[in-house]
Parts: C-alpha cells; structure tokens; sequence
C-alpha cells in the first residue's frame, strides 16, 4: 500500500464501519472510527459521553471541538509507521483542515479518501433493517432521516474539498460485503498524490 492514511467515507449506513474493520484485518493498518470511540464514552458515562449522547440522541454530528480533541488523543496512541483508516471523521471541512494539521503534526498525511457511493433508498431501508436488528436508539425513522439531511448539508463539502485535491477515489458501495471490499481494497492502492 502507498505511505498515507486513508479517510473512509459514505453516508450513514453505507457500510464504512464494516468496510474499515475488513481493511484494517487485511492490512494491518489501525481503524480510528470516532462512532466507536463515542459509544465507548456514551457506555462508560464519561462526560465526553454524556455530551456525545446530547447530539447523537438528535441525529446531529457533535462539534467539531471536541471531536478534534478525541481524535488528537488516539492518534498519539498511534504508532507513527502504522497506517491509519479514518472511519467517520474528517464529516466537515473545518474537521478535514485540523486533520491535516493533526497530521502535520505527527509526520503523517492522507493518502487517499474512499468514497462509498450508495443511494438515498437503499440508505433508508439498510438503517431500518439495522435499526430492528440491532435495536440501536440513534435509528427510528426521524433521527435516520435526519442524519441523511445533516450528511449532505455538511459532509458534502468534505468530498468536494478531497476532490479538489485529487485524494477522493469513488466506490460503489452496493453488493456483497466481499465485492465491495475487493473493490475498495483496488482504490486503496492506488497511488494518491505526494
């Protein structure tokens, strides 16, 4: 794989959790998803938890802040040779440039952004299905409908601003988990701009 960590990205329910943990076991890179790194707290009723949960029961994102701030604390657990997969983090423009300064800061940078491209309708019926499955709180019908709306008000610009720079690589995300996963794995070898 090229030096750089990957940014995994895709509305909620696309399949980047799933898709992260399957590179990640592939490749020996670290996955920094700030969903999980969230939940933990929610669980441990730390007071990032508690003001995690404020936003999240909402279907809103948490500020940038302190999602920054978590973020810079995992990294310094990471070993500078070890590749990172970012999993819902950079979700706005302003998180996308303090990542790039976080990384600056660590002797790292991004090697290529993984989109995952799925539609508004199979979105919605995933979350459902996920939703009856797993009984997750965060997925009734309002909050997923919400969620969809707040990711294309404020990650769409994310997407435009890795395009720009020529990192963003489109991947179909429907299919069998495998076929997504080859197609992927394919993306992320691409060689990204130095």
């Amino acid at each position: 794989m090229p030096a750089g960590d990957l940014v995994f990205m895709g509305p909620p329910g696309s399949g980047k959790g799933t898709q992260a943990k399957l590179l990640v076991e592939n490749s020996g890179a670290v996955q920094l998803s700030t969903g999980d790194l969230f939940r933990a707290n929610i669980a441990q009723g730390t007071e990032l938890g508690k003001l995690a949960q404020s936003y999240v029961s909402k279907g809103q994102y948490v500020p940038d802040e302190v999602t920054v701030g978590i973020v810079r604390a995992r990294l310094l657990e990471i070993a500078p040779s070890t590749r990172i997969v970012f999993d819902g983090f950079p979700r706005t423009v302003a998180q996308a440039e303090q990542l790039d300064d976080l990384l600056k800061e660590r002797g790292r940078r991004i090697g290529a952004v993984l989109l995952l491209d799925v539609s508004r309708e199979e979105l919605l019926s995933r979350l459902s299905k996920r939703a009856k499955v797993e009984g997750r709180a965060d997925d009734t019908p309002e909050v997923i409908a919400q969620r969809l709306d707040v990711y294309e008000q404020q990650t769409r610009p994310v997407i435009d601003h890795y395009e720009k720079q020529g990192l963003l690589r489109r991947v179909p995300g429907v299919g069998s988990v495998e076929e997504v996963a080859k197609r992927l794995s394919g993306a992320a070898n691409v060689a990204a701009p130095a």
